[in-house]
């Protein structure tokens, strides 16, 4: 987190600034940067500031300032800030540090208070007096905004001395925290993205819900919460119909129980007499433990359990009671890979309090339990559980009872799945579980089985498997009661991008990223058209518009993040080339997390960007090197060595560097070839690959005063970068002459070229 720059002496006021009221801090604009951005390789939302009057005075300037906002935020503590250490935030305070910065940092607690904690932040001063660019790390942008707000609230409360109390700050941390609930992801695919994360895998959200593409164009996997791209649409269904679901299993030599669909209260109590008491009735296609009823004895409980179950599902169904414990075992992909168990959930009467009391104050007093997803046991509601009602009914009680001290009152039987239990099961109740996912047709299961003891065989106890269940939550997994959490997010991930030669490039397609102004969309086209010779379905992405292979299907300038974003979710493209402006990854970020491919072709074009404070060419080191920054340690940085500050951002590429120039005798060249590097530049009238000292020819290319005279359009700069970038990408040399001789410099001659080739009949008949 950084305070403003520039050197300024802070002393003590000499004035009176007691009674004084600031003005608010003026939010001029923001923007959120939806990818890798001169900040950082983060999302975060960008806020333009004017301090106003408050420039001329700092934290140390305001009296008392200091004490209120620390009494409101006591954890601004733990902020390091640039010092570097615990309080360090709190030393800036001290000395004086500028209420943009500040601002700041309020905005960083109330996210870590809200569950959503980061870490990044930054505050520069901009050109203009008392206006600053302020960001944040910030997953969400409704959330960020939310945030935003929030703290600018509170920090103005904190300089004027208005009232903003506990309560306040709690209300605050509450608004932020339900746009957390409301526009994040839900636990269960947030640890799958994580896994993804960890692996190096790129995720899009392709919805405000949980719909997430893991991996970029053809490489690229799609989940919903525990759903993927792999899930059976007719296993969901035969997973919904508890009946057929048992039906198959049971033809398949899988224990179930006995069971009947009833229609009616009446028939549920003949059903039970058929199959023998106790017996379980429940709905057809419920989840979650919803409307079901166990161990049922009596004509009354039977009938009254009807009734629970029938507004839960299209049926009901009654079934053989099997005795035991109630597990979920988690089928990934053929395996099992956690277990938890449930425990029957009791209160214990002291003689005084009612049921409703000791729920409230035994059960749901618990800080696991909670209303959100994130909490693994849910909050017990006496008032709207007819389950509950009815089980306490079958011992006697309502919410009003009062238990005679040390009288132990049954709440739930079921759907308490809190214990991990993974390292008991029994490879027969393994083996048994991720047959019924095959069965069933699904390739992520949650399996419910009862059995006394999960370490024995199934059928040595009399255990059943009861349902199998489509889409299963992971929070009883990630998050038990009892036990230790289970990794099934990388379980999922792994699932979906099995590892098994150890690439580093799971879910990748080769990315190419085009960064400058000079000739960048003429470069772009040359590019993408060597990798789309070179075999792969190729997006562009360029100001020429976006192109499928040689289609152009918008004539829009296309040089942007959405244009890029739309190439990406593609899934048949194998590859893609984005060209980037400064004004693109100013205004929005790069469309992509990592390249295979950078190039950065000049640092001209400031005087274009005058509304993001950028006016010199300088300058513009900091917005471009994010190109270089993003490439991938198997991936290449392709830089013009003719510019030596464009050539200084190798240090800087995480991967192999190939630099270009059409003057051999370029300064960068030499120590870059000393140490081994890549290079492509000119010699007796050729391209020329240099590897370290050694030279060669590009084959299939002439000589190059031959070919410029038929393709005018295009500089020998552009030239060589293209021939590096296709050398990056491993497209066989001589295609890349060849490509090179043959390309289309003329955009519009290339689209009549393409039009005139599709309307040649063909001898062949076409597939639709």
């Amino acid at each position: 987190m950084g305070a403003r720059e520039g050197a300024r002496v802070l002393g003590p006021s000499t004035t009176n600034v007691s009674m004084t009221r600031f003005d608010d801090i003026r939010l001029l604009r923001t923007r959120y940067l939806r990818g890798p951005n001169l900040w950082t390789y983060r999302p975060v939302l960008e806020v333009w500031l004017d301090l106003g009057r408050l420039e001329d005075f700092p934290s140390n300037l305001i009296p008392g300032f200091t004490d209120r906002l620390t009494a409101l935020l006591p954890a601004l503590i733990e902020h390091h800030c640039g010092v570097g250490e615990r309080g360090g935030f709190i030393q800036r305070l001290n000395e004086g540090t500028w209420a943009g910065h500040v601002l700041e940092h309020v905005v960083i607690e109330l996210l870590n208070l809200a569950g959503m904690p980061t870490g990044f932040g930054q505050t520069r001063s901009t050109s203009t007096h008392a206006v600053y660019r302020m960001v944040f790390r910030a997953r969400d942008e409704q959330v960020a905004r939310a945030a935003l707000a929030e703290g600018h609230r509170l920090l103005m409360a904190a300089i004027n001395d208005t009232p903003f109390d506990a309560a306040e700050v709690q209300r605050a941390v509450d608004a932020v925290k339900a746009k957390v609930e409301d526009c994040y992801l839900g636990p269960s695919t947030a640890c799958i993205v994580g896994a993804a994360t960890d692996r190096g895998i790129p995720h899009l959200r392709l919805n405000s819900g949980n719909l997430v593409q893991l991996g970029y164009g053809a490489a690229q996997q799609r989940i919903w919460t525990a759903e993927t791209d792999h899930t059976s649409a007719i296993g969901e269904s035969i997973a919904s119909d508890k009946e057929l679901t048992k039906s198959l299993l049971l033809s398949c030599g899988v224990p179930v129980p006995e069971g009947q669909v009833v229609e009616s209260a009446e028939a549920a109590w003949d059903a039970a007499e058929d199959i023998g008491l106790p017996v379980v009735v429940k709905p057809s296609d419920a989840n979650h433990g919803r409307g079901v009823s166990l161990e049922l004895t009596t004509r009354e409980e039977v009938m009254a359990a009807f009734d629970v179950a029938e507004p839960e599902g299209s049926d009901v169904m009654v079934e053989r009671f099997v005795r035991g414990h109630e597990h979920r075992l988690l089928v990934v992909g053929g395996q099992v890979v956690a277990a938890a168990r449930g425990d029957v959930i009791t209160v214990t009467g002291d003689g005084i309090c009612t049921v409703a009391t000791l729920i409230d104050s035994q059960l749901n007093s618990d800080p696991r339990r909670g209303a959100e997803e994130e909490f693994p046991l849910d909050v017990i509601d006496l008032a709207t559980d007819a389950k509950l009602q009815l089980e306490l009914k079958r011992q006697g009680f309502d919410g009003l009872s009062v238990p005679v001290k040390g009288q132990v009152v049954t709440i739930q039987r079921n759907g308490n799945l809190s214990v991990d239990c993974t390292d008991q099961v029994h490879p027969d109740v393994a083996h048994a579980a991720v047959l019924a996912a095959r069965i069933v047709g699904l390739d992520i299961a949650g399996i419910d089985l009862v059995a006394e003891d999960i370490s024995r065989p199934l059928a040595a106890q009399r255990g059943a498997i009861v349902e199998v269940n489509a889409g299963p939550g992971l929070l009883m997994h990630l998050k038990p009661a009892v036990g230790s959490p289970r990794p099934v997010g990388r379980a999922i991930c792994d699932h979906l991008f099995p590892d098994a030669d150890g690439a580093e490039l799971a879910g990748r397609i080769p990315v190419v990223g085009v960064a400058g102004s000079q000739d960048t969309a003429v470069l772009a086209r040359l590019v993408a058209w060597l990798t789309g010779l070179g075999g792969r379905h190729t997006g562009l992405a360029c100001a020429d518009g976006l192109f499928l292979e040689r289609r152009r299907v918008d004539a829009r300038p296309s040089a942007h993040w959405e244009a890029g974003h739309r190439l990406l979710v593609n899934r048949a493209v194998e590859a893609v080339v984005i060209e980037n402006g400064a004004a693109s990854i100013l205004r929005d970020g790069l469309a992509y997390d990592r390249c295979q491919v950078g190039i950065v072709t000049d640092l001209d074009g400031a005087e274009s960007l005058a509304e993001f404070d950028v006016s010199e060419s300088d300058q513009m080191v900091k917005v471009l090197r994010t190109q270089v920054d993003v490439v991938l340690p198997e991936g290449t940085a392709v830089l013009n060595a003719a510019d030596p500050r464009v050539a200084g951002l190798a240090p800087l590429c995480d991967g192999a560097v190939i630099l270009y120039a059409s003057d051999a005798q370029a300064e960068a060249l030499l120590p870059h070839r000393e140490a081994g590097g890549k290079a492509v530049l000119i010699r007796q009238d050729r391209v020329v690959l240099a590897n370290g000292s050694s030279e060669s020819f590009l084959p299939g290319l002439g000589r190059l005063t031959v070919w410029r005279a038929s393709h005018g359009g295009v500089s020998l700069d552009v030239l060589l970068a293209a021939v590096a970038a296709g050398w990056a990408l491993g497209i066989p040399l001589n295609l890349i002459g060849a490509g090179a001789e043959a390309f289309e410099s003329d955009l519009q001659a290339a689209l009549a070229s393409l039009q005139l080739s599709q309307s040649v009949p063909s001898a062949e008949p076409q597939l639709a």
